[in-house]
């Protein structure tokens, strides 16, 4: 049984070292027989540094390294080509000095490798002159890939002045490869976000993103397939199905993979827990989802534009879009319209769910102890089916809550609030949640599906509405009949809050079937 390559991104060392290697290098040949310049967009920790790496070996004419695997038997190790490999993910940038220190040095790195002494100390000339004179030196041109090429941007994100500045750096540097393209074989660029071309590839019109391509959906992370054939031997015993429920789901429009990271993980340790999740914390997001008041229990079932899930700018964004690119979003359906597409976001499996809902009810409640108490006795209260209990955990959800957060967080005026809350609690304990569900009467705000019950809610803010208008919505728009042919036991539940008394005030059930 081979070892599982966790946290491994060389390719060569993966190989020679005996990990398991998922065989990704059908796109190898198919990117050199199709173009030149492209562009990749994935979320963190989804294998494309791995794949760069893989792209650097064959290039470097490594056929030994590849015995085995698709390229094998399927490339001309005859022609082979010199390569600048920049990666930007080490490490935090906190200033423009400490950004070209780093890519000072990645150059340096570059000239000791190929012996090469640079004339020009400014950077944006060396690394012209360096691609140029080891397409010299060696006869044929080079392979530019530039990992993480973002990733300084992303580090000042919450600094738009300093994020800008960082940018304008980054474009000074990237501006000679659309002058340097005779000189070039293949320019392979990878990051997480996808920055507009004007604001930082200027010029370079035939740069190809594939991010959203079919073809290359699964160039990077385990699609079903892969994963009952590489790993079947570390499956054995294990349900299939809730594997992939828990990290399977993130889709570019092709075939549906799960984060390699995620999966590595539990194979390892077989244990469900939410590993992507736990290596970065989305602060800088909920911040920004608080400050434009967004209805929590709504990112499960956004419908955006091209446009939103697109490229953005620094000083121009939208949280949907960073939302999408960041991996806590992915595509669930696509509609054309005319000469539009229409694209629905939702969270891409269990972990993401439950763990971003997790994570944000620290920041709506500031309640981090008690949360953790709740959490347990909100699905305890629903395995009992016991509404008197679910009334007391309502209630002592908000109770719980400092006076002085409230305060400071304008947020609490507004009815998205005060369901963000009971959402984020729903989906913290991992149950299947539907928000948003459409009817020929209305929209039902959320329904819980528990075992074999339907729970339909209905929130309400006393101060907007006025009392006693939460259960008598459902109850009027019959939102309760679309479940009445499901087998399970339909339940009505009206929840009415108060801007100022800052907590629930009314709480109504009944049975409908």
């Amino acid at each position: 049984m081979k070892k599982l390559p966790i946290g491994i991104q060389t390719f060569e060392n993966l190989i020679k070292e005996g990990y398991v290697y998922v065989d990704k290098t059908r796109f190898v040949k198919e990117l050199g027989d199709q173009g030149k310049y492209y562009f990749l967009s994935r979320p963190r920790r989804f294998g494309k540094s791995l794949f760069l790496s893989t792209l650097k070996a064959a290039y470097q004419g490594k056929r030994e390294l590849f015995s085995g695997l698709f390229l094998h038997d399927n490339r001309d190790w005859s022609l082979t080509n010199p390569v600048i490999h920049i990666s930007f993910g080490a490490g935090v940038v906190r200033s423009i000095e400490e950004l070209q220190s780093s890519f000072s040095f990645i150059l340096d790195n570059h000239d000791h490798l190929y012996d090469h002494t640079p004339r020009y100390t400014e950077l944006k000339n060396r690394f012209a002159e360096l691609i140029q004179k080891l397409h010299d030196n060696f006869g044929r041109k080079v392979v530019l890939l530039i990992d993480e090429y973002d990733k300084p941007i992303l580090d000042s994100i919450n600094n738009t002045d300093l994020a800008v500045a960082i940018r304008d750096e980054l474009k000074n540097y990237y501006s000679i490869i659309k002058d340097a393209d005779q000189h070039l074989e293949m320019v392979f660029i990878t990051g997480v976000s996808k920055f507009s071309k004007v604001s930082l590839f200027s010029g370079l019109n035939n740069l190809q993103d594939i991010t959203l391509l079919p073809a290359y959906s699964a160039i990077c992370g385990y699609t079903r397939q892969e994963l009952e054939s590489v790993f079947a031997d570390r499956l054995e015993g294990l349900d299939l199905e809730q594997i992939l429920s828990w990290y399977n789901g993130y889709s570019w429009l092709g075939e549906k993979v799960s984060n390699p990271f995620d999966i590595l993980l539990f194979l390892s340790t077989r244990t469900f827990s939410n590993y992507w999740f736990e290596t970065a914390t989305p602060t800088f997001l909920i911040k920004l989802l608080q400050k434009r008041n967004y209805s929590i229990p709504d990112l499960n079932n956004l419908q955006v534009g091209e446009k939103l899930i697109g490229s953005f700018d620094v000083d121009r964004f939208e949280v949907e879009t960073l939302l999408f690119q960041t991996g806590y979003l992915t595509i669930k359906a696509t509609k054309s319209m005319g000469g539009m597409r229409r694209f629905t976001l939702g969270y891409p499996n269990q972990e993401v769910r439950q763990s971003l809902a997790d994570y944000l009810l620290s920041f709506l409640t500031d309640t981090t102890i008690e949360q953790e108490k709740n959490k347990f006795a909100l699905y305890e209260a629903l395995e009992a089916n016991d509404f008197d209990r679910l009334k007391e955990l309502f209630h002592a959800f908000f109770a719980s809550i400092p006076s002085e957060w409230y305060k400071k967080n304008q947020t609490a005026n507004y009815e998205a609030y005060y369901a963000s809350i009971v959402y984020c609690y729903f989906a913290a304990t991992g149950v299947e949640l539907r928000p948003e569900v459409h009817t020929n009467k209305g929209r039902i705000d959320l329904t819980v599906w528990f075992e074999n019950r339907i729970y339909i809610i209905e929130f309400k803010v006393k101060e907007q509405c006025g009392a006693g208008k939460a259960l008598k919505q459902i109850q009027e728009k019959r939102y309760a009949e679309q479940f009445a042919a499901s087998g399970k036991e339909v339940y009505l539940l009206g929840i009415e809050f108060s801007s100022t008394e800052r907590n629930l005030t009314d709480f109504e059930w009944e049975q409908a079937y």
